[in-house]
């Protein structure tokens, strides 16, 4: 039974001509798929309106040629044919009685044209945002008025597939009327730029178009950025006040947030949930249309307040929606302890920027629903009555267990710690990575509640413990160490005289509280988040730190997950001296050797311990064990063996969690061949290849 308390997020909000069932509000997300996979997409955004949520939206949707987004897959409203592809997605999303929404983009300078080999439009003469050798040229008056035929067709297109939402993108930096808004960008001497309200004219205008267009029966929402944190060169807070005040009523919808991505979804180590309050509270006092904001919303009882307190009318989600589908109707429900809450990690924005189908360390079957049918709550039941042993209780074996146990397996977890979580319980201990733990902790819950499932703790397990047990399919997922002798993607054979070194330290120690102390540097051949939070740590606990990397970028691989400029920033803030496309020669225990990366040039530094932060090995010796007496599993009433997680091949928590899940699902099933999952085939058939050449 839902708490009373919860009630206000299941009341109606009316936008314009279309009502929503309650206050949840699926706001645009990239995935990754876009037109690209439209069976994918309308099956991932199905599972938030079955899970409850009142309004779903599709991610940036390009009107135009104009405007392509090459490499990223986004979706595409270029023309009539691709109506079918986003009429899908509306039917999925109609069916669980939801409300669908596009949010119509044109990219201007911050698209790549890459695939139409259009030339790139802007306001004024710029260079391309993205790095690409190329500009955009001006738009003239007439570019002007065919950009806003081009909306309003694709507005007419988005009705005609069935959408009931239909945005105005005015964020992130990504789009024409936020680029006419800035003075950085808009630097025309005629009606569009110059005074603020000649730089709001597009916007304006773009906004009575659609309404004229569709809004007899779909509502008109306008996504802002009222902060880009740029200082002048950005739309500021003042600023956006003003516009705000200059178009208020224009829209049915504000859908409001700051810019650019990096500070719209920020990492959970540099903001907290509701971070953006500060900066969106204003616009409830300014219109009297209903309001939806963003804030990484896991707890109903932020949300709640957020609503009283006329902050925003609507809770404004992208990543918990993808980590829990599910989260409205499980407050509706009364099943509050069993939402699956966002970590931040951003791992589900490295798909899009990877050009790769959206994945979720929390929710192993995010972007799976269609390729594999897997669905967030549901589990085919067991096929027959068998033990398993499940050896690790960290993030791949405490999954292995949880959707194991849901399947009714009887399902025993051995850990050889005092403590479940493994690897998420030490790193949830870092700066900054306490909300990882919740990776361990709704598992951990979840597992609680299943009768079938037992957990021992400090039981570390030999090979004849296992072949003693008695179980028919054992899972090892014992996890994996970090290694110190320098082996990694720039050293294939090591770092000499480091592996014995007593100055040399790993993660692994830091995390178990053995830090250096004095000068230490911190050696990156990882490039994702590891090194800089050891750099952290060891800055908060007093040492001066040096960071290292062979890379010409400081956790270059952290562009994908939005943490790197916040990474940047904070090194600076704390005086880390960097040391970019540098490996390390050698170390006496006193004197640290680097080696330009490029041009071999020798220097010397003191140091008095260096942290390696390169690559892992993987902790399979009982699996290895295991292997050598295969002779010996059928008399013990093994089935099957198999290593999972990190212990198979270490990577990211991400990947741990789905073995875990990827284990249970598929235990004594039926295999799915080769290819383990559907894929998209195009109307071209081979006889149409050949014939035309």
């Amino acid at each position: 039974m839902r708490d009373p308390r919860y009630d206000i997020l299941f009341t109606p909000v009316q936008i314009g001509p279309v009502t929503t069932k309650n206050r949840f509000f699926q706001v645009p997300h990239c995935n990754g798929m876009g037109h690209a996979m439209p069976l994918a997409h309308a099956a991932m955004r199905e599972m938030k309106a079955e899970g409850g949520w009142a309004v779903v939206s599709t991610e940036e949707c390009e009107i135009h040629p104009t405007s392509d987004l090459t490499p990223y897959v986004e979706a595409r409203l270029w023309d009539d044919r691709d109506i079918p592809a986003l009429a899908l997605m509306c039917d999925k999303v109609h069916a669980h009685g939801a409300l669908a929404a596009v949010e119509l983009s044109h990219n201007g300078p911050t698209a790549s044209n890459l695939y139409s080999r259009e030339v790139l439009i802007g306001p004024s003469h710029q260079p391309s945002k993205y790095g690409y050798p190329s500009q955009a040229r001006a738009m003239t008056l007439k570019d002007i008025r065919e950009y806003r035929r081009w909306h309003r067709e694709a507005a007419l297109r988005a009705k005609r597939a069935g959408m009931d939402i239909i945005y105005v993108y005015a964020a992130h930096d990504l789009s024409l009327p936020m680029h006419f808004l800035q003075r950085r960008r808009n630097h025309r001497g005629d009606e569009y730029g110059g005074s603020l309200e000649n730089r709001v004219r597009l916007l304006r205008e773009v906004l009575q178009d659609t309404r004229d267009a569709v809004g007899d029966r779909c509502a008109v929402a306008l996504r802002f950025a009222t902060e880009e944190l740029l200082g002048p060169e950005g739309v500021e807070l003042s600023e956006a006040q003003d516009i705000v005040g200059l178009i208020a009523e224009l829209p049915d919808l504000w859908d409001v947030n700051v810019a650019a991505w990096y500070n719209d979804s920020v990492p959970s180590r540099f903001a907290a949930e509701g971070a953006q309050e500060p900066f969106v509270s204003f616009v409830k006092k300014v219109t009297t249309k209903p309001v939806v904001g963003v804030g990484r919303f896991t707890s109903p009882d932020t949300m709640v307040s957020q609503i009283r307190r006329g902050v925003i009318d609507l809770i404004g989600a992208a990543r918990p929606s993808i980590a829990d589908p599910f989260l409205p109707r499980k407050i509706e429900e009364g099943r509050v302890d069993d939402i699956r809450e966002c970590i931040g990690c951003n791992i589900c924005v490295s798909g899009d920027m990877t050009i790769s189908p959206i994945r979720c360390t929390q929710n192993p079957t995010m972007g799976e629903e269609w390729r594999k049918g897997w669905h967030p709550e549901r589990l085919s039941p067991k096929r027959q009555a068998s033990r398993v042993l499940v050896v690790g209780g960290g993030p791949a074996g405490l999954e292995a267990a949880r959707a194991l146990g849901q399947r009714g397996y009887e399902v025993s977890v051995a850990e050889a710690r005092r403590e479940l979580g493994g690897r998420v319980t030490r790193e949830a201990r870092l700066p900054g990575l306490a909300e990882w733990a919740r990776v361990r902790d709704w598992r951990v819950g979840q597992i609680g509640k299943l009768p079938n499932v037992s957990v021992y703790l400090d039981s570390a397990l030999s090979a004849q413990d296992v072949l003693d047990f008695g179980a028919e399919h054992v899972v090892l997922a014992t996890g994996c160490h970090w290694r110190r002798d320098g082996f990694g993607r720039s050293n294939g054979l090591g770092i000499a005289g480091l592996a014995d070194h007593p100055r040399v330290f790993t993660l692994d120690d830091l995390m178990d509280g053995r830090l250096p102390s004095g000068r230490v540097a911190v050696f990156d051949d990882d490039g994702f988040y590891y090194a800089s939070i050891a750099a952290d740590l060891l800055h908060q606990h007093g040492c001066k730190v040096t960071y290292v990397t062979p890379e010409d970028s400081v956790a270059p691989w952290s562009v994908n997950t939005l943490d790197y400029r916040h990474i940047r920033k904070r090194m600076a803030k704390q005086g880390i001296e960097v040391h970019v496309s540098h490996g390390i020669v050698a170390f006496d225990g006193a004197t640290l050797t680097l080696e330009n990366a490029w041009d071999g040039t020798m220097s010397e530094r003191a140091c008095d311990a260096i942290v390696m932060v390169t690559s892992r090995l993987p902790d399979d010796a009982l699996y290895q064990a295991l292997l050598l007496r295969e002779a010996e599993w059928s008399l013990a009433g093994i089935r099957s063996l198999r290593c999972i997680g990190d212990a198979e091949a270490p990577g990211l928590i991400a990947h741990a969690v789905y073995a875990g899940h990827r284990y249970a699902r598929e235990l004594e099933e039926p295999s799915a061949g080769e290819v383990p999952f559907k894929r998209h085939f195009h109307a071209a058939s081979a006889d149409n290849l050949r014939r035309d050449g």
